[in-house]
């Protein structure tokens, strides 16, 4: 095929991708037409994957560095190990068999490109306390923050006990299962290039779930959203937490804004004050341009335009997952979602999904759990009539002629 032919592939890839995103997003869509988007998407993805690894293999100067830039990274031992184990399992006339006989491991450094690569594309996930676990383990946090000690004279008693409340996240509480779509034509182009479909594959499998529970999980079999009631005030049904009240804003002026960040400014769990910083604010990208853009661009007197003109430091994110006419303000770090491969990560097989051609459909699957580490670090705002910036005038009057 042509360059041009390349380029088409890739541009029917993006076409497929944005019609995964429309299917993945519609709530009146089945399971059976998002595994067909699914497929959809990987099918076109692969077949652009082919051919730009046909083009290379032919490419003369497509050396290391070449290849890099183009997506394809140098393996360690360990990933073309299992790659290639993957690679022969999948050829062998009783693949299943053959699948469940790899005594290797999907590698922790191919996890972790997964994840950096979801950070670096995804600015919602670079903005939380995102962690890879990389299997299933559980972390010890203090949700009450840093206390303070107590002064007194040299020869006095102990004054006070540091205490916090301490909470143990089970990483393991919750299962996110990607699938492998992979054609046979795709084992034939190596280990390299095979590692690279199946990144793309679980990242774009990954995303939506993770962004989705971020924002607005309900906490019954998946993460708890930043849209959620969560610590002591916190109302459970059926499993489910309750979603916030939103809080109804009309303009970004200081006074407004610095009243929404005023409470955030108290810990919950201690009632004392602490320091706001790592302001994020999420929105629907369709608000953004019919409603954020419009009250947060300033035009200067220099003639240009300033786009997120916020009386304090925050970054505007744009996620599909935030519903229209909504928006959440908050401390990025203090949303925690931490993401592993299960102990035994390895690709399986499943046959229950029947219409993939000449495919061989895996899976792998990952852990997780996630939530707000306090009910006042993130707000949920109503910005269903938020009005555009506007400048406003004051007249002063000539000022008083001075007494003699």
């Amino acid at each position: 095929m042509s360059t041009m032919s390349l380029d088409l592939l890739k541009e029917q890839q993006k076409e497929k991708q944005t019609e995964l995103l429309q299917v993945l997003q519609s709530e009146d869509a089945g399971e059976e037409a998002i595994a067909q988007a699914f497929a959809d998407y990987a099918n076109s993805l692969q077949q652009a994957l082919i051919e730009e690894a046909r083009q290379s293999l032919s490419d003369t100067s497509a050396d290391k560095a070449v290849l890099t830039a183009r997506g394809v990274r140098q393996l360690t031992s360990a990933e073309e190990k299992y790659y290639n184990a993957v690679i022969e399992a999948g050829r062998s006339a009783d693949f299943r068999q053959a699948l469940s006989n790899i005594e290797i491991d999907m590698p922790e450094t191919t996890i972790d490109s997964v994840f950096e690569d979801l950070e670096q594309e995804h600015p919602l996930l670079a903005a939380i306390d995102f962690q890879n676990t990389s299997a299933s383990i559980k972390f010890i946090v203090n949700k009450t923050g840093v206390q303070l000690a107590v002064w007194g004279k040299l020869n006095s008693g102990i004054q006070k006990e540091l205490e916090g409340s301490i909470d143990e996240i089970d990483a393991t509480m919750y299962k996110l299962t990607a699938w492998l779509p992979v054609a046979k034509d795709m084992l034939d182009l190596g280990p390299a290039w095979l590692d690279r479909y199946v990144r793309t594959i679980i990242s774009e499998a990954c995303l939506t779930a993770i962004e989705d529970a971020i924002v607005c999980g309900t906490g019954k079999d998946m993460p708890v959203g930043m849209n959620r009631v969560v610590g002591e005030g916190a109302v459970v049904s059926g499993g489910e937490y309750t979603e916030k009240t939103p809080i109804k804003v009309t303009n970004f002026k200081p006074k407004t804004f610095g009243n929404l960040i005023s409470r955030m400014a108290v810990n919950p769990e201690s009632g004392k004050n602490r320091t706001v910083s790592g302001l994020i604010m999420v929105v629907n990208p369709v608000d953004y341009f019919n409603l954020i853009m419009p009250a947060t661009t300033a035009y200067t007197p220099a003639g240009a335009y300033v786009s997120d003109v916020l009386p304090y430091p925050c970054k505007i994110i744009q996620s599909a997952r935030v519903p229209s006419g909504r928006a959440i303000l908050g401390m990025g770090k203090k949303y925690f979602m931490c993401i592993g491969t299960s102990r035994r990560g390895r690709l399986v097989y499943d046959d229950s999904v029947k219409f993939f051609d000449d495919q061989r459909v895996y899976a792998i699957k990952f852990h997780g759990n996630g939530f707000p580490k306090d009910n006042n670090a993130f707000l949920y705002l109503d910005i269903s009539k938020l009005e555009p910036l506007a400048y406003s005038v004051e007249t002063l009057g000539e000022p008083a002629a001075p007494t003699v």
